[in-house]
């Protein structure tokens, strides 16, 4: 393909609470078995673009351990790749990335070097599938100088987490607003964008000389009657995983088999690093109902509605429902769990209930398990 690609993953959501005190949001577990940056590594790759680049930041430890290895997603190749990038201090430069637009400020090396002629940005904290030809191709089409793929925000959505935007009849945008406190429409940007790789290089260079660091208020926004700018809407799945309720919304998403089956049974597939584990075991007494139940799992006690990642282990006549557990969580026996998100490598000790009262409950227990 002639794009390159570039994923950016280096922010830190505070709307994550607890969840990303020790992981970045791309690093966040999803439906059992993935990874939030796997739906976007997969794309790229089903696109056929040969060189990626991630940009990580906040707390990137357990997102450059599931990156370690590129032939998961076939990244592993002699020409192009997967190529890692975290802030450097360098001899004109002693920042972290101060947005954005920085990030790929201080790694424009990296695009200077590529020989391809487009560019494709996306984050990675967002679940979905997409084939990017068709929106280069449409970008093409319409001569655009950036091309901002956008959703319908389902009735009820709460836009001020987004950006949104407001086209004319040929879709190009007139109005962008960056997480509008009242939104004027409930056309959201979804983060993804198209543009020729020159050009961002210029726009990058132009805002490095201004001291603007953010890609959409300082491209998007400011240059929106300047440069053409177009919309490419899509009606396929799409969520962002940026807050504990939309986190704990998108998991449950995966029980219903429409979506399963969209993300799972359809070409093309999502892609994920594989771990070797045992299939899930099933106790005598065990009772699981509507639920993903990941491998290296061993469940003793009745499981509803939820899902639980890698190498859980469940105790006897424990009760879980509507819940998430993440990977390597040991629940003790008589444990009740309801409308929570269990923190990975938490121990529950046994007669332990928690129940999310007001909306989702994140719980952490700082016990020590494995301590002498």
């Amino acid at each position: 393909m002639r794009a390159v690609g570039i994923i950016l993953a280096g922010g830190n959501s505070n709307k994550m609470r607890e969840l990303t005190h020790k992981r970045a949001v791309a690093a966040m577990p999803i439906a059992g078995s993935y990874r939030a940056i796997d739906f976007a590594l997969s794309n790229m790759s089903n696109s056929h673009i040969q060189k990626v680049a991630v940009l990580t930041q906040y707390n990137a430890r357990s997102l450059n351990e599931h990156l370690n290895s590129s032939k998961w997603w076939d990244f592993g190749r002699k020409q192009g790749g997967l190529y890692v990038f975290t802030p450097t201090i360098t001899a004109d430069n002693g920042y972290w990335y101060r947005g954005t637009a920085d990030a790929i400020y201080q790694n424009l090396e990296f695009l200077k070097r590529c020989h391809e002629p487009y560019v494709i940005i996306t984050s990675g904290d967002a679940v979905y599938k997409m084939d990017y030809n068709k929106v280069l191709e449409y970008h093409i089409a319409k001569k655009a100088d950036i091309t901002v793929v956008c959703k319908e925000l389902e009735p009820g959505g709460d836009a001020s987490r987004f950006g949104t935007l407001k086209m004319n009849e040929s879709m190009r945008v007139e109005e962008f607003e960056e997480k509008p406190m009242v939104a004027n429409s409930n056309t959201i940007s979804t983060g993804i964008y198209v543009i020729r790789r020159r050009q961002l290089i210029d726009l990058i260079e132009s805002c490095a000389e201004e001291d603007r660091h953010d890609f959409v208020t300082d491209i998007l926004i400011r240059y929106k009657n300047l440069k053409k700018i177009y919309g490419y809407k899509i009606k396929d799945y799409w969520s962002n995983i940026s807050t504990v309720d939309a986190y704990y919304r998108t998991n449950m998403d995966f029980l219903k088999p429409e979506v399963r089956n969209y993300f799972f049974k359809q070409h093309p597939d999502v892609y994920s690093k594989v771990s070797d584990l045992p299939p899930a075991k099933y106790n005598p007494g065990a009772v699981v109902k509507n639920s993903l139940v990941a491998s290296g799992s061993i469940i003793n006690g009745t499981v509803e509605n939820s899902i639980l990642f890698k190498k859980t282990f469940v105790g006897n006549n424990c009760v879980i429902k509507n819940s998430i557990i993440l990977n390597d969580v040991y629940l003790g026996d008589n444990t009740y769990i309801e409308n929570c998100i269990v923190e990975s490598r938490d121990t529950i000790r046994a007669n332990t209930r928690h129940v999310g009262e007001n909306g989702v409950k994140v719980v952490v227990e700082k016990n020590e398990r494995y301590a002498l």
